[in-house]
Parts: C-alpha cells; sequence; structure tokens
C-alpha cells in the first residue's frame, strides 16, 4: 500500500514537472488537486507543494544561472516583497477554513486559464506594452508581493502571475520577465516552505518525491516540447484547469 502511494507521487510528480516544461508554469496547480485526492487535507496540500516547487526551482535558476541569464538585481528586486508577502500567506493558509481554501485555489485555477492565454499573446505580440508605464518601484512591489501571498496561500510559484505583470508593468521583454521569475520563485518557495514547517504543515518525504519527480518531469518535456503543436499543448492544459476548478470547487462543497 505505501509503495504503490508513492509510486502515485512520483507519477504525480513527473506529470507536473513535464506541465511546468511544457508551459513555464510552476506544477503547484496540479500538485495541490493530486495530493487533495490523495487524502491530504488542503493546507497539507498547500505546504507540501511548496516544498516540491523549491526543489524544481533551485534546478531551474542554477541553470540559467550557469549560461549567464540570471540579473541578480531584478530578482531581489521582485523576491523583497515576496518574501513577506509569502507569510501573509502561509497565515491566511493557516486561518481560512478548507472550503474556502479550496474555494479559492479553484478562481484561482481558472484565472489561470485567462493568464496562460495572455502569456501567449504577450509572447507573439499581440499585446502591445509600453516602458515604465507605471512607477517601477511600486511595479516591482505589488508584482513581487502578488508573487509571495500566491505562494504562500496555494502552494504554487507565482510564475503565471508574475512573468505577465512584469511584461504589463515593467516593460520587460518575455525572456527576461520568464528568467526573472524563476529566480523570485526560488525565495517565494523558500519563505512559504519555512513558513509551513514552522506551523508543521509540510510532509517532507512526499515533497522530496514530488520535487524529484518535477525534475525528471522537466527534462522529459524540454526534449518533446518541439515535437508538439502549440495549440493541442494550450487546449489541453486549459481543459485541464478547467476540470481541476470544478473538482476543487466540489471538494469545497464537500467539506462545507
Amino acid at each position: 500500500m505505501v509503495s504503490t502511494h508513492r509510486l502515485l507521487l512520483v507519477i504525480s510528480g513527473l506529470f507536473s514537472g513535464i506541465l511546468a516544461g511544457f508551459l513555464g508554469i510552476g506544477g503547484g496547480t496540479v500538485l495541490v488537486p493530486i495530493l487533495v485526492t490523495l487524502g491530504y487535507t488542503p493546507v497539507q496540500a498547500v505546504a507540501t507543494s511548496s516544498l516540491a516547487i523549491l526543489i524544481t526551482s533551485i534546478s531551474g535558476t542554477v541553470q540559467n544561472w550557469r549560461m549567464g541569464y540570471i540579473d541578480f538585481k531584478r530578482v531581489i528586486l521582485l523576491g523583497l516583497p515576496a518574501l513577506i508577502t509569502a507569510q501573509i500567506g502561509v497565515y491566511l493558509a493557516n486561518l481560512v477554513p478548507s472550503y474556502i481554501l479550496l474555494s479559492a485555489f479553484g478562481l484561482l485555477l481558472l484565472l489561470n486559464i485567462y493568464l496562460v492565454e495572455l502569456r501567449k499573446r504577450l509572447t507573439k505580440g499581440e499585446v502591445q506594452t509600453q516602458e515604465q508605464r507605471f512607477n517601477p518601484t511600486l511595479a516591482k512591489i505589488f508584482t513581487g508581493g502578488a508573487a509571495g501571498i500566491l505562494a504562500g496561500l496555494f502552494g504554487v510559484g507565482g510564475g503565471v502571475i508574475m512573468v505577465p505583470l512584469q511584461i504589463l508593468l515593467l516593460g520587460e521583454p518575455i525572456k527576461l520577465a520568464i528568467q526573472t521569475s524563476l529566480g523570485v520563485i526560488v525565495i517565494t518557495a523558500i519563505s512559504a516552505t519555512i513558513g509551513h514547517a514552522v506551523s508543521g504543515n509540510i510532509l517532507f518525504i512526499e515533497g522530496v518525491i514530488l520535487g524529484t519527480g518535477g525534475l525528471v518531469g522537466a527534462q522529459i518535456s524540454t526534449r518533446f516540447l518541439p515535437k508538439l503543436p502549440d495549440q493541442a499543448v494550450i487546449f489541453a492544459f486549459r481543459t485541464l484547469l478547467a476540470i481541476l476548478a470544478v473538482y476543487m470547487f466540489w471538494q469545497a462543497w464537500q467539506k462545507y
């Protein structure tokens, strides 16, 4: 029974890593619903997902650093507010009832459907952006702060919202936004993981298994990504998000 359970965790980690490689998002959007399905409480799912994301994001950031793609000044400017707000997210995750946390996560999944489409349009230049449309300091605080809240509250990296905000508010090119986002996710994941660990929410063995599976899954997806049509991948992912959102709402109703 234990071995079967851990096998499911390995498969879940692989699946999240594959999605992360295909779409450049964190695996938390699928890890949390999977962990809830496996019988863990919502706050345990969120906390354990944070640990798994920490493992996978460190690997990706080290790779970018070796290739000279990490601008540490940008990462720190976005990461500092995220470091603080992640703790606010952890506090809220411990405070709110399970059905509210699950409902909010369902709404996040629906928001992801829009954000994935927005990111696709930004990448293709279909959405016009203007440099420094907002005060850059306030924009960085807002962007990093929003990512931190999401990390602590929902066990996601925050990249899905950081990348569009960097492009829209700061006028940054898509590639720079993605590279910076990955570095900031390390900071948000560290903060969220520490906060949840202090609260006793993290399942460390499960988190390490999921994180390791995510590493392997990301490597697999980067090898096969060029062979798959973009439309098919996007459609499949958006369909999955919609199904997971409905499932989370149903779980929330059960907890209510």
